[in-house]
């Protein structure tokens, strides 16, 4: 139970920050901090700390659902910081984009140290790919200082681009940054933009990083960050950080699960990104040429560091792997020819999902030597970093330290692409366990350099039961939050994607608009979005008539085809008022609808999902939401598809169980792009006469805010 000395805590927290900042309580928000102060409150500790999950087997996980305005990073702080000091525990928020992150980072919790009484500290944290690595930098310089312009570094052609007189200038104002104490190494605080490919030379990961070997550790800009994070109460992440920290095996990055308390913002987004960690994919034309590169490198890299030892004894078994690899690389590629078909019911082509992720036998066969070969490739390389590993920290090493210096960032990629190939042949070698989640497989036609590549791809269906082994049972509490966690009014949807448990804490609560200010209308000229070539035809009738007010709107579509098509079929007078995504940069055209409006003008955005979500414009920016059609999945993708498949094998109804409740979330979320602040009002309309016509059509609208309704 929560004590009353934590409870007092809290409330005492709560009433005086609502005092600083001159605000009022909001009833769900109260509600919230109640129910995270419950759940985490009422964990019971063992006697070293940790959380006794016997006692507590469940209960520690609080779910809680709040629309816009509920106060949701207030509340979720106010609650969990008290408790993470009292329990001693590292708290560590994850948000899904960097614009909430930034905005807790900045914003949210200065505003609570500052107004709440509570005195903790807090921190960003990053990836190493956010930060430059020394040593690479250093190589580069050195490089380019004894090789003269337009060096071309590494050894891979396809994979090192030139470098060009203009990004050495870069990096040498990175130097002198450096030098002079104005920059610290993180890219996000560089005071210009930098490109995508001038900062992948400078930046390294897990694989390639020596860590506390390297030279230059004590000025790392990563490390020095990671040390900070080491004395922080507070932790502010993202999920991909957090998920990364897990495949790794938990406080690799991040503190260990078991001393930590996780807030998951944006939790909507966990499953999906859960799923991308822990898919598996290579391409089979690149890899062969990565692998025909690496083997006319070795003799280089040995030339270099060799030592007489371990390292040239496992260089000595490398070409003979290398090359059997290779061999089954181009094996695999007539075999894809022969046995997948990449055209669809249109004759484009896209990708071959292998039904129920069986493969046929002539390709597992394959696979098993592919994973044979890059199992024997993995140890090598493996067995080659831990003796250049050994090396960096003897003093008397054969071996001059700047050569191994330059060759571990190498050795490490080489590794992990090794691994990466290993841990996907080995899916595609081995069938899924009788009873266990089937494994999605497919294969997808890639453009590459000018050509095409084969693209071969596994994933688990559903990340349940990886964040519930990894996650949930580990960690010592957690609170998932979002504005939409349920679908059709449940939370069935999330535990089946997200797999948290069944007796967690689970609560809805109540925004403070006043959804009596907005109207949801289906016109009588909405028609069914089946028919593409009509329903396409009645958007382009009705949106003249629908958007004629003053001030600003937005239109959203499921597809890029019927946009354009939409835009193109309107008036040149119409055209002239329409901002359309893809013609300039999200913010531009965000920029100039709110030039427009405050002007006085009208101004239409018209948008994709990406529209549909964390779009916030508030009042005269965005008067009318017009919905399309109903925001079903495309029907596709590989993962989806085979999730369908799965329910349906087992008696289910993947439209039902599924299509609907993903769409209803979906809907929910284009909806609430109309109400951002409490004095706002206007429409939503919906285009779509499915909501009406389908029998699934009432469970959809009814999960919607009770808007005023206008359906004809």
């Amino acid at each position: 139970m929560l004590n009353k000395k934590h409870k007092s805590a809290i409330q005492g927290a709560y009433s005086q920050f609502l005092s600083g900042r001159g605000l009022k309580a909001r009833y769900g928000q109260k509600l919230m901090v109640a129910a995270i102060a419950r759940s985490l409150g009422s964990i019971v500790q063992g006697s070293s700390g940790e959380r006794d999950s016997e006692k507590t087997n469940g209960e520690h996980i609080c779910v809680v659902e709040g629309g816009t305005g509920t106060g949701k990073t207030v509340a979720y702080l106010l609650a969990s910081i008290p408790l993470a000091q009292a329990q001693d525990k590292t708290l560590v928020i994850s948000t899904a984009t960097v614009a909430l992150q930034e905005q807790i980072i900045h914003k949210d919790l200065p505003e609570v140290a500052r107004h709440s009484g509570l005195n903790f500290e807090f921190a960003l944290a990053k990836g190493r790919g956010r930060y430059l690595c020394l040593s690479k930098l250093d190589q580069l310089l050195s490089s380019f200082s004894a090789s003269g312009t337009g060096l071309s570094l590494g050894l891979y052609e396809d994979e090192q681009p030139q470098v060009e007189p203009e990004s050495v200038a870069l990096y040498q104002k990175m130097t002198d940054s450096l030098t002079s104490g104005s920059w610290d190494g993180d890219r996000d605080n560089w005071p210009d933009t930098i490109e995508v490919d001038d900062w992948s030379r400078v930046t390294t990961d897990h694989r390639q990083c020596s860590g506390r070997r390297c030279p230059h550790v004590t000025n790392c800009s990563f490390f020095r960050a990671r040390e900070s994070l080491g004395k922080t109460q507070v932790i502010v992440a993202n999920h991909d950080l957090l998920l990364a920290d897990l495949a790794l095996g938990g406080g690799a990055i991040l503190p260990p699960p078991e001393e930590t308390i996780y807030v998951l913002d944006e939790a909507h987004h966990l499953p999906d990104k859960a799923l991308n960690h822990f898919s598996h994919h290579s391409r089979v034309g690149a890899s062969s040429g990565w692998l025909e590169q690496m083997n006319k490198a070795l003799g280089q890299m040995l030339g270099e560091i060799g030592d007489g030892g371990e390292l040239d004894r496992c260089g000595e078994q490398l070409p003979a792997a290398l090359t059997s690899a290779k061999q089954g690389m181009e094996q695999m590629w007539p075999l894809i020819e022969e046995l997948c078909d990449f055209e669809d019911a249109r004759g484009n082509t896209t990708r071959h999902r292998f039904e129920g992720g069986v493969i046929p036998e002539s390709m597992s066969q394959l696979a098993e030597k592919l994973r044979e070969d890059f199992d024997e490739l993995e140890s090598l390389l493996n067995k080659m970093l831990q003796t250049a590993q050994r090396m960096m920290e003897d003093g008397h090493s054969p071996v001059p330290l700047a050569d191994l210096e330059r060759w571990y960032p190498q050795l490490g990629s080489w590794y992990g692409r090794a691994e990466a190939n290993l841990m996907l042949w080995a899916n595609y070698a081995r069938a899924d366990a009788d009873g266990a989640l089937p494994q999605a497989r497919w294969i997808t036609l890639v453009d590459w350099g000018g050509s095409t590549d084969f693209e071969v791809c596994s994933s688990p269906i559903l990340a349940g039961k990886t964040l519930e082994y990894s996650l949930w049972q580990r960690c010592y509490g957690a609170v998932l939050t979002s504005a939409t966690l349920t679908a059709l009014g449940k939370f069935d949807r999330l535990q089946m994607r997200a797999g948290t448990p069944d007796n967690a804490s689970y609560q809805v609560v109540p925004s403070p608009f006043d959804f009596s200010r907005a109207t949801l209308q289906v016109p009588a000229e909405a028609v069914d979005a089946g028919n593409a070539e009509q329903h396409t035809d009645a958007v382009i009738d009705a949106l003249p008539a629908l958007l004629k007010d003053k001030g600003g709107a937005l239109v959203l579509f499921s597809s890029r085809r019927q946009m354009e098509t939409v835009y193109e079929a309107l008036p040149g007078t119409w055209r002239n008022r329409i901002l359309m995504q893809g013609q300039q940069s999200r913010q531009l055209l965000l920029d100039s609808h709110r030039e427009v409006v405050d002007g006085g003008g009208n101004s239409v955005l018209f948008g994709l999902a990406s529209f549909a979500e964390g779009l916030d414009l508030p009042g005269d920016y965005c008067r009318h939401v017009v919905i399309a059609k109903l925001p079903f999945a495309v029907p596709d993708d590989p993962i989806e598809a085979a999730l369908a498949e799965w329910i349906e094998a087992k008696g289910g109804n993947p439209f039902m169980q599924i299509t609907v409740p993903d769409a209803a979330l979906k809907l929910v979320q284009a909806c609430g792009r109309l109400l951002r602040a409490e004095g706002d009002s206007g429409t939503v309309t919906l285009l779509d006469r499915r909501v009406v016509s389908r029998r699934y059509g009432q469970a959809i609208l009814n999960s919607l805010p009770p808007f005023n309704r206008k359906i004809q």
